[in-house]
């Protein structure tokens, strides 16, 4: 197989095993927010291939996720577009440019960090429209829930990118199924 037919392949396997994530690791946390790992498995795709590969991963993973459970519509897929781009695909263009233990540490904290920032400003403008709060409550919300949640979670999928990205790597290296 060529190596474009690998990437291909990979990403859409990387795609199949996030929604998996999604049905059955999904952990409510706090108010109407619920933490699964996609954004892990999106962000070890963009690890592997490069920024735009998360890219791929988040749209294909959010369109399906909005096609078959989601109860939140077009905004919602919108909202887990923009959370798993800002974390996965930040932290894959900085590790893309310094493919090092400082560049990948680097990443993560800046895909964390773009996360919550991108999720406080969404968050402040789109969840009155979906959820129907009014913009009072949401403002109320951003900083005892939405901030800490962001937090949580991009703290978890950068840990779990963290840990997992070196043997996935080698274990696709080792049966040639990346360079």
């Amino acid at each position: 197989m060529n190596s474009k037919t690998n990437k291909i392949t990979i990403i859409g396997m990387l795609s199949a095993i996030a929604y998996v994530s999604v049905i059955i690791c999904r952990v409510p946390v706090v108010l109407f927010l619920k933490y699964e790992p996609k954004d892990t498995i999106i962000a070890l795709g963009g690890f592997i291939f490069g920024p735009m590969a998360s890219f791929y991963i988040s749209v294909i993973v959010s369109f399906t996720e909005m096609m078959t459970i989601s109860d939140t519509g077009i905004i919602g897929c919108v909202m887990n577009t923009l959370a798993s781009c800002a974390f996965a695909c930040v932290s894959a263009a900085i590790y893309k440019r310094k493919r090092t233990l400082q560049g990948e540490i680097i990443g993560l904290a800046a895909g964390i960090l773009t996360m919550v920032i991108v999720m406080l400003a969404w968050n402040y403008l789109l969840t009155p429209i979906y959820m129907g709060y009014p913009q009072e409550d949401v403002v109320k919300l951003l900083l005892p829930a939405i901030l800490p949640f962001n937090l949580l979670k991009g703290g978890l999928n950068a840990a779990f990118t963290f840990l997992f990205y070196k043997p996935i790597v080698h274990a696709l290296r080792k049966r040639g199924l990346i360079e």
